[in-house]
């Protein structure tokens, strides 16, 4: 097998949004070198005024959200008359289609807020589809440990393990969409297949990952590595003790237009999306 390097090294940035939830953001709407992916939030916090105002009702089309908590919980309402709640260590899908009003309200559990949102594009053909959504507890989610020591939460998509298959229990995503939640020990290292026709990045929130010729004090605060494509096999090797989430999908080649909540291939359909919004018509 021949091992992807890492390409490319994005810095995540302080951020809030919502009812002024503090959040760290990576926006990937225009890099082309992690498509399908379109953003990454991290929620973390110990004191609730930095979480607790939550996000109150808004609108989605053309893109889905994955939603994974390490921490906290999240309760769920939206137009269609949804209601439904995840807690440490569960996971939310939703796929936004042609359009969908929803709130993400915290609640206190166990103390603190931990947790990630990924933003996945949808491409031309689904984007007016009909939205559809998912809650997955912590039950629900392969834990497997490693021989070395560390251990891997199976979220999403289908993955080869210690040479075993595991499959996350959400298998539907858009982009074929994989995800998983991974603590190395330093030292530890991953060896992971990956087929040639996917992308695969690597968001390192605590401790850091062995880059190459990058060494780890030069490293930005929580940074996104992007693997290239030349290669069927990713090489994990923590260079500290280590968390971070592999995320891998086909990218989907086209054009993205972005505004807020909403993303679609033209300026156009973004327009209508707010007509829509604004005149009522959202999501019918």
């Amino acid at each position: 097998m021949t091992v992807r390097s890492i390409e490319n090294i994005i810095r995540s940035y302080p951020s809030s949004d919502g009812d002024g939830v503090k959040i760290r953001r990576l926006a990937l709407f225009n890099q082309r070198d992690t498509d399908p992916f379109l953003m990454l939030d991290e929620l973390v916090s110990d004191d609730e005024a930095d979480y607790m105002g939550g996000f109150p009702p808004h609108p989605h089309r053309g893109m889905e959200t994955l939603t994974y908590l390490r921490k906290g919980a999240l309760i769920h309402k939206d137009h269609m008359g949804n209601r439904g709640e995840i807690r440490s260590g569960g996971a939310q899908w939703m796929s936004a289609g042609k359009g969908i009003i929803h709130s993400e309200m915290p609640e206190l559990d166990l103390g603190g807020l931990h947790g990630f949102q990924l933003w996945i594009n949808l491409p031309a053909k689904d984007k007016m589809s009909d939205p559809a959504y998912r809650d997955v507890p912590k039950e629900e989610i392969p834990l497997v440990p490693l021989a070395s020591g560390g251990e891997v939460r199976v979220v999403a998509g289908n993955w080869v393990l210690e040479g075993k298959e595991v499959s996350g229990p959400l298998d539907r995503l858009a982009a074929n969409a994989a995800y998983l939640d991974v603590s190395l020990n330093a030292g530890e290292e991953l060896h992971l297949p990956v087929t040639g026709n996917k992308r695969a990045v690597a968001y390192v929130y605590k401790g850091a990952l062995d880059t190459g010729s990058i060494s780890a004090p030069q490293l930005p605060e929580k940074p996104l590595l992007v693997f290239g494509t030349k290669g069927d096999e990713l090489h994990l090797k923590a260079a500290t003790d280590a968390q971070f989430l592999l995320l891998a999908g086909e990218p989907i080649l086209e054009p993205v237009a972005h505004y807020g909540p909403f993303v679609m291939n033209t300026q156009e359909e973004i327009e209508q999306a707010i007509r829509d919004y604004n005149s009522g018509q959202f999501g019918r």
